[in-house]
């Protein structure tokens, strides 16, 4: 449950399931192994980026040596397919055929695109594709691997703060192609998807996802006001409230941003003097309202905190600089 990674700036990044085991893992690291006190940042929340609609034009980009052309299209999935992947309904080791099928009649997917997924990313299996819409295009299979590298590289670091994608669906519509193989090889080809895969998504109303956890809380009826107030401050929202049978204990079930979580547990004692006990697990990624390409939107100013801590550049990624004229 615990994940360690390093990232590029040279910051050790400790990855858990929540605020208290995390500060268990790093006295344990902190007393036990390390035996030397440890710079610790505020802790952070891994986000994920998607897009709301379809992309607003054909995004055209060319291989540095400009025989190569790519046109693409980024569209949102329709609502369940992301969590049909992630629970391996749809998968890419099914068969073809009968994933096809299974997309037509649940979420109308053309049966012939359908048919054409040429992968699932990022790692192979993550809820994001790329199919293949193209009509009779020459040496299409020759290319198919260099394409599918650069988007398994776009879709695990995203066009915004390079956090994974989620929920997006990438179109191919056209090739072209030299005649020469030489010229169309992985280093014409790969980079070129990821800057046409980044175009779609700058122009497709890019989306911010946050994780949200699934609060279950125990509590008398007495405290029940104090665990509202406590909720309302944090973007929290109730769903369901049960009185446990034959006890005078209620159960209240709630969907609390990650974001917003830490220090949930002590604001929750000191509000319901004591007598409210929290359990918190992962439940599900939404859509965080707002534009992150507007200034002074909250998920801008995520992207910008981001950005900074994994050393990258300052500001909004530039549509230009990946979108080709033709």
């Amino acid at each position: 449950m615990v994940q360690c990674i390093i990232e590029e700036s040279g910051e050790h990044i400790i990855a858990g399931a929540g605020e208290l085991h995390l500060e268990i893992c790093l006295k344990d690291l902190e007393d036990d192994h390390a035996c030397i006190p440890i710079k610790k940042s505020d802790p952070v929340v891994s986000y994920r980026e998607t897009v709301s609609e379809e992309s607003d034009q054909m995004c055209l980009s060319k291989s540095p040596n400009k025989h190569n052309r790519l046109f693409m299209k980024a569209c949102p999935m329709p609502d369940g397919l992301p969590e049909d992947i992630d629970n391996g309904e749809v998968n890419p080791r099914d068969d073809f055929k009968v994933r096809a099928r299974y997309l037509s009649e649940k979420y109308e997917y053309d049966l012939t695109e359908a048919r054409k997924i040429w992968c699932f990313g990022p790692d192979g299996t993550g809820p994001n594709i790329l199919v293949d819409c193209t009509k009779g295009v020459q040496y299409l299979n020759e290319i198919k691997d260099s394409v599918v590298a650069g988007f398994q590289w776009a879709t695990k670091e995203g066009v915004l703060s390079e956090e994974n994608l989620r929920g997006v669906r990438f179109n191919i519509y056209d090739v072209t192609l030299h005649a020469d193989a030489i010229h169309r090889g992985g280093g014409q080809i790969i980079p070129t998807t990821r800057r046409c895969l980044y175009a779609c998504l700058l122009t497709a109303s890019p989306r911010l996802m946050e994780p949200v956890y699934l609060c279950e809380i125990q509590c008398p009826e007495v405290a029940v006001g104090g665990i509202y107030g406590v909720l309302n401050r944090r973007r929290g929202h109730v769903f369901e409230e049960l009185q446990v049978a034959g006890t005078p204990m209620f159960v209240v079930k709630a969907y609390l941003p990650v974001n917003e979580s830490f220090g949930f547990t002590a604001d929750l004692r000191s509000n319901t003097g004591g007598q409210a006990f929290p359990q918190c697990v992962f439940d599900h990624w939404q859509v965080l309202p707002g534009d992150p390409l507007e200034l002074d939107s909250k998920p801008y100013a995520i992207v910008q905190t981001t950005r900074k801590r994994k050393g990258l550049k300052e500001g909004l990624p530039d549509l230009t600089q990946y979108l080709d004229k033709l």
